[in-house]
């Protein structure tokens, strides 16, 4: 994989964003959605990025990827203008709804070596290196016993793993996931969450979109919120736990608060300041959750 192995709470001193938003706007059909967002993400860093549906974090990744319009504004990758980024495959995605499709009959080999298509000609076979790679991939997230596997067979939370392994295929500096642990049952967001801790400890960058922030607690460097196109949040895990107390005494004061954080409809949400209860990553090989 192309990272570089940096402390994750040490992002490369002197290296440029993995990405910088500059009042950037994206939107559809050249209409904005989002307007005036700030964001900058460190290399080595690990953002989750927060915000009730609606609020346009989507529309922000979905600009990132380049399938929403870039509207005004500026947005850099690794120092590099978004429209001059020739290597798309610098920027690894991470699906919320998983497209492993029980109807065609794929291993899991197969479907992680999908994800180096996007950098290498058609007609090429894979190389040795190639298939080292989707080896690493797999092992990465504890997979690497069942590369030979139908996809069909695994369950949900080993398949948004394959996922994380087919986007690490393509060696990214950034890897943007969009709610790897939605959907999934706990045993398998405590595996999800080792993955992510595994990757955060190789220097990954992450920026992770979610609504369950206790799976990704002792990993996330940096909390971003939105709301209604805008950033309305961003600082340390220990900062939004303040901030969240802080609406929380407004609503209790009966003061009316323009954003409720916990409008969205993720029943899975976590307790006001589990960030800080002072669990560790953890240590230990990945296993599957299933029995």
């Amino acid at each position: 994989m192309r990272v570089t192995a940096v402390h994750q709470d040490s992002p490369l001193r002197g290296a440029p964003p993995a990405i910088r938003l500059d009042h950037a706007s994206f939107g559809y059909g050249g209409r904005p959605f989002t307007e005036g967002v700030n964001l900058s993400v460190a290399q080595g860093e690990v953002v989750a990025l927060l915000g009730p549906n609606g609020s346009g974090k989507s529309t922000t990744v979905r600009g990132l990827l380049g399938l929403t319009d870039h509207i005004a504004g500026s947005v850099e990758v690794l120092g590099t203008p978004l429209q001059d980024l020739a290597d798309r495959s610098r920027l690894g995605y991470v699906p919320q709804r998983h497209t492993l499709s029980s109807s065609v009959r794929s291993t899991v080999r197969e479907v992680i070596a999908t994800g180096q298509l996007a950098s290498r000609p058609w007609w090429r076979r894979a190389t040795a290196a190639d298939r080292a790679t989707v080896t690493e991939a797999a092992d990465t997230v504890g997979l690497a016993d069942r590369l030979d596997s139908d996809v069909a067979t695994l369950s949900g939370g080993q398949q948004r793993r394959v996922l994380i392994a087919r986007a690490l295929a393509s060696r990214p500096d950034v890897l943007i996931m969009d709610e790897p642990t939605a959907g999934v049952d706990a045993a398998n967001q405590v595996v999800l969450a080792t993955v992510l801790r595994r990757l955060a400890a190789l220097g990954v960058t992450m920026l992770v979109v979610t609504h369950e922030l206790a799976a990704l607690r002792g990993i996330v460097d940096r909390i971003v919120e939105m709301d209604a196109g805008h950033v309305s949040f961003d600082g340390t895990p220990r900062q939004y736990a303040e901030h969240r107390a802080a609406v929380s005494r407004a609503a209790d004061a009966g003061h009316h608060h323009h954003y409720d954080v916990h409008h969205h409809d993720d029943e899975h949400d976590e307790p006001s300041g589990v960030l800080l209860s002072g669990a560790g990553p953890m240590d230990g090989p990945v296993e599957d959750g299933e029995s």
